[in-house]
C-alpha cells in the first residue's frame, strides 16, 4: 500500500465514491445493469484498441470496468438531485467524504511507516 502513485490513489477513491453511491442508491433492475455491462464492453474494447496491448490484466479490467461505472452511475443518480457528482443529501456526501479520505490517510500511513 505504500507505494500506490498518487494517480493510482485517485482512483481508488474513484471506487469508494461509486460504491458509497451505489450503497445509497441501488437499483435491482436488470436493465440498468445490462446497459451497463453493453457499454462497458463496446466502450472498454475501444479503449483496448487505442493504448498499447501489452498492459496488465489490472489496466486492461481497468479500461472495462470504468465505463461499467459511470454508465450505471449515470443511471442511479438520474432524477435524485445530484449535482455534478454530489448527492444532495449531507450524511451521504459525508460518508463518501470520509471513506475517500480514510483511504487516503492509510495511504500516507504506510507511505510514513515503510518508506
Amino acid at each position: 500500500m505504500a507505494k500506490i502513485k498518487n494517480g493510482k490513489i485517485v482512483l481508488w477513491c474513484y471506487l469508494i465514491w461509486y460504491l458509497t453511491t451505489v450503497y445509497f442508491y441501488f437499483d435491482p433492475a436488470p436493465k440498468i445493469w445490462i446497459n451497463a455491462l453493453g457499454i462497458s464492453a463496446i466502450i472498454g474494447l475501444g479503449l483496448m484498441l487505442s493504448v498499447d496491448a501489452s498492459g496488465s490484466r489490472w489496466q486492461t479490467a481497468r479500461l472495462f470496468m470504468m465505463p461499467f461505472a459511470v454508465s450505471s452511475f449515470s443511471a442511479l443518480i438520474k432524477g435524485q438531485g445530484f449535482l455534478f457528482v454530489f448527492s444532495p443529501v449531507l450524511n451521504e456526501l459525508l460518508v463518501g467524504v470520509a471513506l475517500c479520505a480514510m483511504f487516503v490517510v492509510l495511504v500516507l500511513y504506510f507511505r510514513h511507516r515503510y518508506p
